[in-house]
């Protein structure tokens, strides 16, 4: 999993004189580079940070396509999961709801066809098996579609930074940055800066209580296509979307489908979805905001 994000950081903490500490953990999950900004009372903090290679550790053991016997993996392979563990079963949930909020843009059955392009395969068997509608849920139980393979490349490292910030605020801890290519903050305000791949910097983006993806299908080559993949095939329309949104899920699944869709399309998402705010950059390089 490796969708190149290009959206810099640029934060710091202003910690009042009775915080004992604010400390940084790096590492790396699901293809991802990773750091937790973290302020609060010493013991609390290095304790807290100390957790967090193990919760990383299970995300990757369901959702790491590069993990061989990852639940997802295994899923790919027979076709099918029983009584499949609830955190697997929540991201599902959360990939549907993208999946019918986008009108179909959004679809984890996509992976046949990235495999495809990556190995210079004919990809026209890969995009016959595309179809989320296809994919069977009864309870815990999961079925895919014959030749079908999951990714979900475009949703699980926001679910994981989720569950990352989720944790800490069950610790007690009002003031974090969680960042995995997206971010979600505890408290705030942050301060993002926005890049894009053709155009670079176009200003900087307040972060508070929210979390934040970007998708800028010019990142990454994917043969002669962009490594953001339609699963009808269209061309993105847009060179970056940013999405603020109440959770980094929501936000890495709307904007990985957001760079296929109209002006239109995007301003009744946002309603919809009750999304923050959209930052767009166009094949020009202009800068648009939608925001409610």
């Amino acid at each position: 999993m490796n969708r190149r994000r290009f959206l810099s950081l640029a934060a710091a903490f202003a910690c009042a004189p009775h915080l004992a500490q604010a400390a940084t953990w790096r590492g790396r999950a699901l293809g991802a580079e990773v750091s937790v900004q973290l302020s609060g009372p010493k013991p609390e903090v290095t304790t807290a940070l100390q957790e967090i290679p193990a919760l990383l550790a299970k995300i990757e053991d369901m959702f790491s396509l590069y993990r061989d016997h990852s639940l997802i993996n295994q899923l790919n392979t027979a076709g099918h999961l029983t009584d499949t563990p609830q955190l697997f079963c929540d991201l599902v949930d959360h990939a549907d709801t993208a999946h019918r909020q986008t009108n179909g843009l959004f679809d984890p059955t996509i992976q046949p066809l990235w495999q495809a392009l990556a190995t210079g395969q004919d990809t026209v068997p890969a995009q016959s098996q595309i179809g989320w509608d296809r994919v069977i849920r009864s309870g815990k139980n999961i079925r895919l579609a014959p030749g079908q393979a999951l990714s979900f490349n475009g949703i699980a490292q926001g679910f994981a930074t989720d569950l990352v910030a989720d944790h800490l605020s069950a610790r007690g801890f009002t003031r974090a940055l969680i960042n995995m290519g997206e971010h979600r903050a505890l408290g705030g305000p942050y301060r993002l800066d926005l890049q894009d791949p053709t155009f670079g910097g176009l200003g900087g983006q307040s972060l508070s209580g929210a979390a934040m993806a970007t998708s800028s299908p010019g990142a990454l080559q994917l043969g002669a296509r962009h490594h953001i993949l339609a699963p009808d095939g269209r061309a993105p329309l847009w060179s970056t979307v940013s999405i603020t949104a109440p959770s980094a899920a929501q936000a890495d699944a709307l904007s990985t489908a957001a760079v296929f869709m109209t002006l239109g399309q995007l301003q009744d998402l946002q309603k919809s979805a009750g999304l923050l705010r959209l930052s767009l950059i166009d094949r020009s390089g202009n800068l648009r905001m939608i925001s409610g």
